[in-house]
Formats: C-alpha cells, sequence, structure tokens
C-alpha cells in the first residue's frame, strides 16, 4: 500500500476517504482561534478540530462540561476565517445533542450557518445514532467519537484507558460500526488499547483517527498546546511533546519585564 503524500488543494471528507485508501495518514490538530489556525494551516495539517477541550485550554475549567454552544461558534468562526486547505470540524458540546435528535440538528445547523465549518463530532455509540441520522438529512457531515468520551467523565468517574475489558471491547467495536452504517464521515478513538484500535481501523471503510490509540489506525490527533508544550501539568503517555512553551514564553515575558523596568524597552530605534 502506497505512503505517498499527495497534495489537495482542498481537504473534505472525500480527500480523508481518499488518504485512508491510498495508506495516507491524516494529521489533525485543534484550533481555537485566528492566529494559531492560519499556523496550523499553512503547516499543512488536514483536519483542524475546534473541540470542547477548548473549556479546559481557553477558559480554564476542568473539564468539557460547561461550555456553550455559542462559545463553540466564536471559536470556530474565528478558525475558519484563518484557513484555506484544512478541514475544520467543530464539536457539539455537551447538551446540544444528547437525548434529543431534533435538538442535535437544530446545534448542528446553528454550528455550520454561523461559522461556515465543514462538520461536526460528537460523542456517543449506538445511543446517539438516531441523532447522527437526523444531523445528516441536512446534509451535515457528522465525525463520531468513541472510547474516552470527556463529557461523559462523571459517568466514567476516571480519564483512564477505555476498553481495556473484553466486553466494554466488544461494544466499542459494535458501536464503531453503528456509526459507520449511521452515516459518519470518520471516526474519533481516544485512549484505548492499540490492539482494539487496528482491529476497528481494519473493519471500517471509513477513516479512524486516534488520540492514544496507538499506529495501526489512519490518523492523529493532538491537542495543540499540549504537543507545544504551552501546559505543563498534561502529561499522557501518548503525548509527544515537540516544542517547550511554556519555559520559552515564560523566559521571554520575564525578560520584558526586566526590560521594561530598567528602561531599556524601547530603545532609541524603538520609538518615533
Amino acid at each position: 500500500m502506497s505512503t505517498a503524500k499527495k497534495e489537495f488543494k482542498k481537504v473534505t471528507t472525500n480527500v480523508l476517504q481518499e488518504m485512508k485508501r491510498s495508506g495516507e495518514k491524516i494529521s489533525m490538530l485543534t484550533a481555537y482561534d485566528y492566529t494559531m489556525a492560519q499556523i496550523l494551516d499553512h503547516a499543512g495539517v488536514d483536519v483542524l478540530l475546534v473541540g470542547d477541550s477548548a473549556s479546559n485550554v481557553m477558559a480554564g475549567h476542568e473539564t468539557t462540561l460547561p461550555i456553550t454552544l455559542d462559545q463553540m461558534i466564536y471559536h470556530a468562526s474565528s478558525v475558519v476565517r484563518a484557513i484555506d486547505r484544512a478541514l475544520i470540524v467543530v464539536d457539539l458540546p455537551f447538551g446540544s445533542y444528547q437525548g434529543n435528535s431534533k435538538e442535535a440538528l437544530n446545534s448542528a445547523i446553528k454550528i455550520m450557518k454561523e461559522s461556515g465549518a465543514h462538520a461536526v463530532k460528537l460523542e456517543g455509540g449506538r445511543e446517539v445514532k438516531e441523532s447522527i441520522e437526523r444531523i445528516l438529512t441536512a446534509g451535515i457531515p457528522v465525525m463520531g467519537h468513541l472510547g474516552l468520551t470527556p463529557q461523559s467523565i462523571y459517568k466514567f468517574g476516571t480519564y483512564t484507558v477505555r476498553a481495556k475489558e473484553e466486553d466494554e471491547a466488544k461494544r466499542l467495536l459494535e458501536d464503531a460500526h453503528v456509526l459507520e452504517k449511521s452515516g459518519c464521515f470518520a471516526l474519533v478513538l481516544e485512549k484505548i488499547p492499540a490492539s482494539l484500535a487496528e482491529t476497528v481501523a481494519k473493519e471500517l471503510l471509513i477513516p479512524v483517527i486516534g488520540i492514544g490509540a496507538g499506529n495501526g489506525v489512519d490518523g492523529q490527533v493532538l491537542v495543540t498546546h499540549d504537543m507545544l508544550g504551552m501546559t505543563n501539568e498534561f502529561n499522557p503517555r501518548f503525548l509527544r511533546r515537540y516544542l517547550n512553551l511554556y519555559d520559552s514564553m515564560s523566559a521571554a515575558f520575564q525578560q520584558y519585564v526586566k526590560d521594561v523596568k530598567s528602561r531599556d524597552f524601547p530603545n532609541d530605534n524603538e520609538q518615533y
């Protein structure tokens, strides 16, 4: 199977399918603002996820639950204005789709109309099947999400690896097939055993993107602030830090304070 990278002018759901068929891995990172999204897009990231993780990263909440639909639309709108190539997927936040397929449709329509995004993502398996099918009636692409589902953290009570036991693994695999048959164009698997994730990716025709799910899937997603080392208290096994911006930025800010206090900034060349 070929793993050569093909250049696409615009990444679409069909392009992701083509990438899976050709064996090209899919790169996906989170984005919440214009400046970061522009850098990510120019760097060639295939999919930008406007994640409800903005609740943690941008607003400082302990969980993803507090963020609202309007706040997600604000972040998504900022990201959409920055990109030329990437596919923009927006999380449906907690309370905007669970248990009510009509509300799910209305939430998805609101996101698409007001932000200009390309697709939505929601968490859950067979219990959200009706919501997925209803959203799809409006022509809105849906990405699924199984494994560790942060919106259900109080149900799980822990952020540990999911589907280690046979019964839960079997249910996850069944749910993956349910999501595919319901019409999802792709699936995120979070924090599950690598062998199970690889099985899911092999059995499904749609792309499977992992976070803490090993290398046997069709692509990877990380929270951008984590992989850049802007957050220093979050250290799961699956996270690779490509930079240590926390220390670099702290040093720059401290130097700025020092320069201002000592009247070194601005110097003669930095004023009119």
